[in-house]
């Protein structure tokens, strides 16, 4: 299948925004101008202001001394790159992958989208009215290459589609300028009569580089598609996505539903020819206003049980407004891995305590957050807060068994909190301690244990650990941070046992 691209132009970005913006200049000339070296320069100017011949490069004042009611706005130089990026993202709807075309275009990558609309005349349709009914004057085409898709849209005067195959036909009428040339290339051509690329196109490629330089055939090379053509993505495209345009906006709960177990079902397909799972999806729906609604779900390990992926996304999607309708749905597994038959069968007969297990973590997630559930696994270190990581997943194994042979408690406090101490000296258990305010008096305890600081890691004092129990029967574990000086120690509770 070949590639093809849309280029979009806008040829009144910023004045189109700013119109969009004050309403009362619709039909009126106005400009947006930029100081340099003393004077006031033209960088923009409305629709109306051009058919009054004023325009790009133009200086100020002369304009005004053309029409001294000419409105002039202060440039912006941010605002053409904030409103390309921003139209990219609204035009993720009909393609993953767009590419920002300063100053005033963008660059979407269509192959394999356009079937989705009922082929590419209404796809190409759809992407312009809606973009002119949003109130920018754009002109838009559709080819093999970039260069002539650019060419087409800039200066092309009969279809904006040209068929594959047909990149040749669709240059020859147009102006050299439609290959994207620097100013000074363009000017010795009109100087030599060169005002159509048929003109030029056949002469020997060593006489145009000499004259013209190699830009000129690195252009015609990429409009022909003897090269390919670079571009940079707005964002990365994510290698398992489904998308589902709509004939209608849906507005109802119950037509997303709908949409959502489609794309499960197609995603999770594709999964299981690829001996896949997903441990990450986003559900994504684009409004016809431009808002994106977005929800997205976790799991403990690889799945692609449609079922239990429809009721992990059923717990969120009360939380997606549809407003005056969604146009299109995405829905995206940025994170997938390895997963085998054997593992699947698990979850399609219920089989196994483990699948029982990942089913309710999961759910439990969808409703806590993906943060309120984890599972820790044990590390190779004596200092308590680093003998323990998170675990990845449901079916990650430990590298190390638990420490068993001395008392840990089911509760440790992720920082170590001050408590005051009465104890006998020199390694005495205390006989009673304060913490949060109430008094806990030691009828039982247990120490110490001594544990070192990792040397190769940090450097500090070491502690001395005791387990004691006060006279409710509530366990603790305490300990004294460093040896008695003459200074008085200072005492910390670290967890709680069960």
């Amino acid at each position: 299948m070949s590639r093809r691209f849309i280029t979009i132009w806008f040829r009144h970005l910023v004045t189109d925004r700013i119109m969009l913006r004050k309403p009362e200049l619709k039909g009126l000339p106005f400009v947006v101008a930029v100081q340099e070296r003393g004077r006031k320069v033209i960088t923009a100017a409305s629709a109306a202001a051009q058919a009054l011949g004023i325009d790009y490069g133009m200086v100020v004042a002369d304009a005004r001394a053309t029409l001294p009611s000419l409105q002039v706005f202060d440039e912006d130089p941010q605002l053409a790159e904030k409103l390309l990026h921003a139209l990219a993202i609204w035009c993720l709807r009909y393609t993953p992958e767009i590419a920002v075309d300063p100053p005033d275009g963008l660059i979407l990558d269509v192959s394999g989208c356009a079937y989705l609309w009922g082929g590419e005349r209404p796809y190409l349709k759809e992407i312009v009215t809606k973009l002119r009914s949003a109130g920018y004057d754009v002109r838009a085409a559709i080819a093999d290459t970039i260069g002539t898709a650019w060419a087409v849209s800039h200066y092309g005067q009969v279809s904006p589609i040209v068929e594959p195959g047909a990149l040749l036909d669709a240059l020859l009428p147009l102006p050299p300028a439609a290959l994207r040339l620097e100013q000074p290339i363009l000017e010795r051509m009109h100087k030599l009569g060169l005002y159509r690329i048929n003109s030029f196109i056949s002469m020997p490629r060593l006489t145009l580089r000499r004259r013209f330089g190699q830009l000129l055939l690195d252009r015609l090379d990429q409009a022909l598609g003897r090269s390919q053509e670079i571009i940079e993505l707005i964002r990365p495209v994510e290698l398992y996505q489904e998308r589902l345009p709509c004939l209608e906006p849906i507005r109802t709960a119950t037509g997303i539903e709908i949409a959502l177990r489609r794309l499960l079902e197609v995603l999770c397909l594709r999964l299981q020819r690829e001996q896949k799972g997903l441990r990450a999806a986003v559900f994504k729906g684009f409004r016809i206003d431009g808002n994106i609604q977005q929800i997205e779900i976790g799991t403990n390990r690889p799945t692609r049980n449609v079922e239990h992926l429809f009721k992990l996304f059923e717990l969120k999607i009360s939380t997606i407004t549809p407003a005056l309708g969604i146009e299109v749905f995405i829905l995206e597994a940025p994170v997938v891995e390895d997963l085998s038959q054997v593992q699947d069968s698990l979850w399609n007969t219920g089989a196994g305590h483990q699948a029982g297990v990942a089913n309710l973590l999961d759910r439990l997630a969808g409703r806590l957050g993906m943060g309120a559930i984890r599972r820790y696994l044990p590390d190779e270190h004596y200092w308590p807060e680093r003998s323990f990581r998170l675990a990845a997943s449901l079916e990650e194994k430990p590298a190390a068994d638990w420490r068993l042979d001395r008392p840990r408690p089911i509760c440790l406090l992720s920082k170590p909190e001050l408590i005051e101490v009465t104890a006998p000296i020199p390694d005495y258990p205390p006989m009673l301690f304060i913490y949060k305010g109430k008094i806990h008096k030691v009828i039982k305890a247990d120490g110490p244990e001594r544990i070192e600081r990792e040397w190769w890691l940090e450097n500090g004092l070491h502690r001395d650990y005791y387990a004691v129990e006060d006279e409710q029967g509530a366990r603790y574990w305490i300990f004294r941070l460093g040896h008695y000086d003459e200074h008085k120690p200072e005492w910390f509770i670290h967890g709680v046992f069960a």
